[in-house]
């Protein structure tokens, strides 16, 4: 039985991971609800990120609004540029997503945030929050994949 592929385009495969972005932020919160990544009281980044920006403490709901936002474009975001590049190397689509999720992890918490002062440095970071971070990111990877895939199939 032979496999067709779909004809390789840049702009299905970014619309494809950006709806797999959606699904895979979702699923990251979910994961999060099992695996908390602070603990109570440490302020998430996307909301040291918006104060900084802002210049000023905000206000709970608008806390809320920077988290939340921060996170569902982040990741629809994220999920598009995945889209797009596994539609030219396949193999970026390693472990069903997972090797995705990680490496987002490695880029952003390990790496970019730390370097912006908007989380501390791996080594000083709970283990707690780690662990976290990198199964929620997985779970993330994984479910990005996984819709980003039944997507493009219908493309």
């Amino acid at each position: 039985m032979s496999k067709t592929h779909p004809k390789r385009s840049i702009a299905k495969g970014a619309f494809a991971g950006l709806i797999g972005g959606l699904a895979g932020a979702g699923a990251k919160m979910v994961a999060e609800q099992i695996f908390p990544p602070r603990v109570e009281g440490q302020t998430p980044p996307p909301v040291v990120l918006a104060e900084q920006v802002a210049g000023r403490t905000l206000t709970e709901p608008d806390r809320q609004l920077a988290l939340q936002g921060i996170h569902w474009i982040f990741g629809a975001l994220a999920g598009a540029v995945y889209g797009a590049l596994v539609e030219f190397e396949p193999s970026f689509a390693a472990w069903h997503g997972a090797a995705f999720g990680i490496t987002l992890n490695r880029i952003t918490h390990e790496s970019i945030l730390p370097r912006l002062g908007l989380t501390a440095p791996p080594g000083r970071q709970p283990t707690q929050e780690r662990i976290s971070e990198w199964v929620t990111h997985a779970a993330y990877g994984v479910a990005t994949d996984s819709v980003r895939r039944a997507v493009r199939r219908i493309l």
